[in-house]
């Protein structure tokens, strides 16, 4: 059968292409290239032969990467992306089929699933296809397809989910691909894992390292407007992996990854549906698996379940609350009132979570006064860390057309989206504030925040008494503080 390459592309160093709001990130976080070893997995269960290449993590330039093509010789690349690298894959796209003759690129992730028809035409011969939205079985599908036949535009139009251009240069859009509802189908993706990544490469400040990154679900029900991987890959309905399944996935890293420290459960939101996530909870108790594990949650859960979830090992949450001002909730969907975010933050503190809070700045109708209450807030909530970002809109999103079409994005090249040194940076306006204003603002947040006394004086206290701790401090501290004291120089 066909060799496949799974890339996650060149781009600058420690790039985490994979999160949601992509960027080289000022606490050194690198995100585990989840979606895409995840593909790989499918596709080595049927027989394929996979490559996965994580460039960003390994340190690998373009010449790299196409020389380790040149020699593996795979039939089918399948390249992911994101809005501020998008030219850079497509050139990664060019260079792979320049140098293996005959090979078919598919490009993947938000950016191409948003806006298929442009990434297919910026470089001509350069990206043959693109997979839209939850790709797993549409690269599969394709796989199965160039390992039977030639790539024919009429054999081509037989997958769904696939865009790609006919004989006569025409763009065509196949239908979209249903979202997959049984997601125990999909084998464990740890295995990929051990076989192509180095575990030590990737960090999130929410969990201690060594870690790794699994998923117990994908989608989310909640209508947050700027939130990336529901409208451009995993859906607005939350569809599960058998428990029993993850938790033997879980055993399985505690058994094959020595020094494991955490497990990051990836989904959308792991608390959508708290049933199953009391469900999930017990089990491990029932199990008696004994790890210490984080998972993206709502502001809003019952105290009950927080305390459930910390006797089953979860030693922390990221959670957006993103403002303090109930118009820019409400203009956002969020869902969330401030008091009952003070409600979940005491009550997750009382059984022990620690909670990773954040912000986002410039959202319509918001004004630097609702901004200087929203900072306020943030210090009075205390979470035990916290990340201050003016909004971040991307193709695909219902924010990014609503800023749009209010004519509040100023920007003139995607990779307009971040620095010249790859940091987030600030591509929108509302109608009282400009790019600059949001970014000092977020400057300021995050001095006021982190510089308080009585914050540094605790994490030093955690880094004292837990070796995790430690480690996780010195690697965020390392570069954060520079960026910190620095600010962002606008």
């Amino acid at each position: 059968m066909l060799s496949v390459l799974f890339l996650n592309p060149p781009f600058l160093p420690r790039f985490s292409r994979p999160q949601r709001s992509p960027a080289v990130t000022k606490s050194a976080t690198l995100y585990y290239p989840l979606f895409l070893a995840q593909a790989a997995a499918v596709a080595a269960a049927d027989g394929f032969a996979v490559d996965v290449c994580d460039a960003p993590a390994d340190g690998l330039d373009l010449a790299a990467v196409t020389a380790r093509a040149q020699t593996r010789r795979p039939a089918l690349a399948v390249l992911d992306t994101s809005t501020p690298s998008i030219d850079a894959d497509i050139a990664a796209a060019a260079a792979l089929r320049a140098a293996v003759p005959g090979l078919f690129t598919v490009l993947v992730g938000p950016h191409a699933s948003a806006l298929p028809g442009e990434v297919l035409s910026a470089v001509p011969g350069a990206v043959c296809a693109v997979a839209r939205r939850e790709y797993d079985l549409t690269v599969l599908e394709l796989a199965r397809v160039l390992d039977s036949g030639p790539a024919t535009p009429a054999r081509l139009a037989t997958i769904d989910g696939l865009s790609f251009r006919d004989g006569q240069g025409r763009l065509r859009h196949n239908p979209d691909r249903p979202y997959l509802d049984d997601l125990g189908r999909l084998p464990p993706v740890a295995p990929i894992y051990k076989q192509f990544l180095n575990i030590d490469e990737y960090f999130n400040p929410n969990a201690k390292p060594p870690m790794v990154t699994l998923a117990t679900s994908r989608g989310c029900p909640y209508r947050c407007s700027f939130c990336l991987h529901p409208q451009t890959l995993t859906g607005r309905t939350a569809r599960y992996r058998p428990i029993e399944a993850v938790l033997d996935e879980v055993a399985w890293c505690l058994d094959h990854f020595p020094g494991l420290r955490t497990v990051f459960f990836e989904d959308d939101t792991l608390t959508a549906d708290r049933a199953r996530c009391r469900e999930f909870c017990a089990a491990i108790v029932r199990r008696g698996l004994v790890f210490d594990w984080t998972a993206n949650s709502r502001a809003d859960l019952p105290a009950a379940l927080l305390a459930a979830m910390a006797k089953a090992g979860c030693r922390q949450v990221c959670v957006g609350f993103e403002s303090a001002d109930e118009t820019a909730l409400s203009a956002m969907k969020k869902g969330l009132s401030p008091a009952r975010m003070e409600r979940f933050r005491a009550e997750a503190k009382a059984v022990g979570i620690r909670v990773h809070g954040c912000f986002l700045f410039g959202l319509p109708g918001d004004t630097r006064a609702s901004i200087l209450r929203t900072i306020d807030f943030a210090v009075k909530l205390n979470p035990d860390t916290a990340q201050f970002y003016p909004v971040m809109v991307y193709p695909g999103t219902e924010a990014y057309e609503d800023y749009r079409q209010r004519g509040f994005i100023e920007a003139a090249a995607w990779r307009d989206w971040l620095t010249p040194a790859g940091l987030h940076t600030c591509v929108v306006r509302n109608e009282t504030l400009s790019p600059a204003e949001l970014v000092r603002l977020c400057d300021l947040a995050r001095r006021r925040f982190y510089l308080r006394p009585s914050f540094l004086a605790r994490r030093a206290l955690a880094a004292a008494v837990s070796p995790g701790e430690l480690a996780r401090t010195t690697r965020a501290a390392k570069v954060f503080v520079r960026h910190l004291l620095a600010g962002s120089g606008v």
